[in-house]
């Protein structure tokens, strides 16, 4: 699972180059609505990165089964509801194309169930804490 750490950090990667990028080069050729969408895919962007990496980082400790399987579902679920939601808000911008838009409710609602697996392994791991032993 050391695969999750590494895509973390290529998303973070990517984040700061986009970002950095749109602030410098794009901001100034697209008007205040679009560089308003984009930065909210920025932001987006960024925090699964840093999601993605810190389970990355989770999956080196020692941990059971069922939690280790929850993490790795969460971690590859904010990977993909991270690049459809913010891809596809950065394609429709470069490309011109507001369909690409039509996939960002996607990567959106990938991102929630990404979440509510992350609650599952925080609770797997939380349960099995108490357990007598």
């Amino acid at each position: 699972m050391r695969l999750i750490l590494i895509v973390g950090a290529v998303l973070g990667l990517l984040s700061v180059m986009i970002g950095a990028s749109a602030e410098h080069a794009l901001r100034p050729r697209v008007d205040d609505e679009v560089f308003r969408y984009i930065m909210t895919a920025i932001r987006y962007h960024q925090i699964g990165a840093l999601v993605v990496t810190a389970i990355g980082l989770a999956l080196l400790a020692p941990l059971g089964d069922a939690v280790r399987r929850a993490l790795a579902v969460s971690g590859w679920l904010f990977t993909l509801g991270t690049v459809l939601f913010s891809f596809s808000i950065y394609l429709s911008a470069l490309l011109g194309m507001p369909w690409l838009t039509g996939i960002t409710p996607v990567g959106g609602t990938t991102l929630m169930i990404a979440w509510a697996f992350l609650i599952r392994a925080g609770w797997l791991g939380y349960r099995h804490a108490d357990a007598p032993g």
